[in-house]
């Protein structure tokens, strides 16, 4: 079982987006993943179809890094039968001010995973647009890190501070590496986009997958039904883009 966290401090890159399509391209290609859910605003756990109003009285992410409860307590499955979800909900806001007198509060998460006794190839966490408590515990707790990039100006801004992050955490976690860089809203027609893959290019010279996702209406549409892109449209070019990455994914990490 190897874990990643989807990170980036700059909001609105893809990151949830690329958490969910990700994940689920990998489960339908028969690989058993769990997602967790580590941003208060529960994006990842809306897109793919779980009801957080209804659920509210449920135990979530909150309960494993707050109250001790063990991963398998909370996890939920989804339409893919491969594909496992950890959910948040609005109670996570409060965490990390609860976690802050908690014993070893940067490695709860990481404990909890080791505890984890199910059967899963890939662990992938989705994390706020910050480096509090819960980016550092996801940090922690992950093997490698997936850097969305959106191709837009300012594309790197916030990630200076995500590497200097990632070199202060190693003193707990000195595994911790870059598993890969993502361009995310790429447009081959724009000389803005063209440029900014170059830059990271130069930057990450052997992280970045040569797969880009491109700008896609499909994409922005699908988590509003609760769905992945290959539910929502499957022959939309996000669904091609995202199906390309799992496959370039899988020859480096399978």
């Amino acid at each position: 079982m190897r874990v990643f966290v989807i990170a980036n401090q700059k909001g609105g890159v893809g990151k949830t987006t690329t958490t969910i399509n990700l994940a689920s391209a990998l489960a339908s290609k028969g690989k058993k993943v769990l997602t967790i859910d580590l941003d208060p605003q529960g994006n990842l756990s809306s897109g793919l179809g779980y009801d957080r109003q209804a659920n509210i009285e449920k135990p979530s992410i909150y309960d494993v890094l707050v109250s001790n409860k063990n991963l398998s307590e909370v996890f939920v499955t989804t339409s893919n039968p491969n594909l496992f979800l950890v959910p948040a909900n609005l109670s996570l806001a409060g965490a990390e001010i609860e976690m802050v007198n908690l014993l070893a509060r940067e490695s709860i998460l990481k404990n909890a995973i080791n505890k984890f006794q199910e059967k899963i190839d890939y662990v992938f966490i989705d994390c706020p647009p910050s480096l509090g408590l819960l980016t550092i515990n996801a940090l922690t707790a992950a093997n490698f890190i997936i850097i969305p990039i959106q191709c837009e100006y300012f594309a790197l801004e916030g990630l200076g501070q995500l590497l200097q992050t990632k070199e202060l955490v190693s003193n707990v976690n000195p595994q911790l590496d870059i598993g890969g860089v993502i361009l995310t809203m790429f447009d081959s027609r724009t000389k803005l986009s063209t440029q900014v893959a170059s830059e990271v290019r130069n930057y990450f010279p052997e992280k970045l997958f040569k797969t880009a996702i491109p700008r896609n209406v499909r994409l922005s549409e699908a988590p509003s039904y609760g769905q992945d892109i290959f539910e929502y449209d499957s022959n939309s070019t996000g669904a091609k883009a995202y199906s390309d990455l799992a496959k370039e994914f899988l020859k480096r990490f399978n």
